[in-house]
This record gives structure tokens, sequence and C-alpha cells, in this order.
């Protein structure tokens, strides 16, 4: 595990603890219970790809560790709006604090502002987190391997179909790929960023890809930023994307979205 991740896991788990005391597991599902109806998350993805469409996750994020403020003017329901606009998917929305300045309140209100499915992109350390989600509205969930052992990454798996969401689950390489296949959920991020240098590469997609069976989603993230790299990337076999950044940091982010995914249609 790198620095970050284990520096992030390590207040992930005390933010848990004081949920947890704040409102006990009962109290939370009684949240979860009450929220909106999950949106289909993979479905929505095999209904792009069977109407000949690159399947976009987009994602709505302030900031990051490595790259700092990535958009100052933020307004969560607007840009999901906007995504939504552009021809997106479905949505992933930052709701971690420290490192992505994120917060709860931003998959509420923008996820209300659409019809999308949303992904709660966070750092799952606890099933407790994937009921939190729910409660909050999210549709899916992010399971890191990189982060959790099989025996949580189950546990976090199951909790996810019990509430009848789903996991994108996330890997940068081979040894986790093989562990994350083990787990019954449709879809396997592929993270294009090294945890330990922060930069990207699409080779580890390209590389990766090819080992995800057919009845999965392989799911490119980190380092898209140009129709010629979904291009790219569709050429070894890959359909959906997940990008952020580059989108986040545009004037007009309608545009910017149509514009990435053009070229993508079959």
């Amino acid at each position: 595990m790198s620095d970050i991740l284990e520096m992030i896991t390590s207040y992930k788990l005390a933010e848990v603890a004081a949920a947890k005391a704040r409102q006990p597991l009962q109290v939370m599902a009684e949240y979860a219970r009450s929220a909106p109806p999950v949106r289909p998350f993979a479905d929505a993805i095999r209904k792009a790809h069977a109407e000949g469409r690159p399947a976009l996750i987009a994602e709505i994020k302030k900031a990051s560790p490595s790259k700092g403020l990535i958009r100052a003017n933020f307004d969560p329901p607007a840009l999901a709006r906007a995504y939504e606009a552009g021809g997106a998917t479905c949505l992933s929305i930052l709701t971690d604090g420290p490192s992505f300045q994120g917060a709860p309140e931003y998959l509420t209100s923008a996820r209300a502002a659409v019809s999308l499915p949303v992904l709660r992109k966070d750092f799952m350390v606890d099933p407790y987190q994937v009921v939190e989600a729910r409660a909050l509205g999210a549709d899916c969930i992010l399971i890191i391997m990189a982060e959790v052992g099989d025996d949580l990454a189950a546990d976090l798996a199951a909790a996810a179909r019990d509430w009848h969401m789903d996991a994108i689950v996330e890997v940068h390489d081979e040894e986790e790929l093989e562990r994350a296949l083990k787990l019954p959920c449709p879809l396997i991020g592929i993270n294009n960023r090294n945890l330990k240098t922060f930069e990207t590469t699409l080779e580890t997609t390209e590389r990766l890809a090819p080992r995800v069976p057919k009845d999965r989603i392989a799911v490119a993230e980190s380092g898209i930023f140009t129709p010629a790299e979904i291009a790219r990337l569709q050429t070894a076999g890959v359909n959906t994307f997940l990008v952020g950044e580059s989108l986040m940091r545009q004037d007009d982010v309608t545009a910017a979205t149509r514009a990435l995914l053009a070229k993508g249609a079959a």
C-alpha cells in the first residue's frame, strides 16, 4: 500500500468510528431504507454499449492529492446537469473531504439534479460505509483492492449486493485483478495511475483489459483527456471510461463531454 493510501485509510477508519458513534448501523440502515430507489449502474453502461455508444462515468471532483485544487467554481448539481447534457452515462462523485475536498452532500445534491446513476467515490474500509452510501442515495460503490484484503473486499461486495447496489472493483496490476475477479462484481476498474509515483499510463489498461472476462465490464480510469485516447483504449477492447480531471478543468463542461465522446460512437 502506498504512503498516501495508508494515510487515507488511517483517517478513514477514524471517520467511520466517529460516524458509528454518532449514528449506529441500525440508524444508518433506516436512512438507507428511506433513500430514493437504486438506479441500476451497470445496466446503464450495458445499455450504452448495446446502443453502440461508449459509456462515460463522469466524475465530479474538486481537488486531488496529486493535483491540488482542480476546479474553483464548484457547483455539484450544475456539473451533474452539464455532464448529463453532454452524454454521460453515469456519475462518480468524490465524497472524501481531507484529500479531495469532497463532501457527502455533494452526492445527494448532484444526484437529485439528474436521472443518472451515481457512484460514491470514496475509500471503503468498513461495510458501514456501504450502508451510508445508500443512505446518501448512491447506486454504486468503489472497492480498491490495493487498500483492502480479500475478506474485507468480499464483505463490501456482499453489503453492496444486500442493498441492491453495484460495485466497481479497482485494480492496478495483475495480482489485484486476479483477486478482484473472485468477487461477484460486474465492473472491474483499471486505474492507470501508479499509486507510488502518481504517474499515469494508458498501457496499464492495455495490459490488463484482455485479462478481464467478457462477462465483466472493464472500466478505464485516470489519464484520459482526448478522443484519441478513448479510441486507443477502445482498440484494447474497453468501452467504459471514468474521466474527471480533464473535464473538470473546462469552462463548458457539456461541450467538453460531447467532444470527448463524439468520435467514440460506433
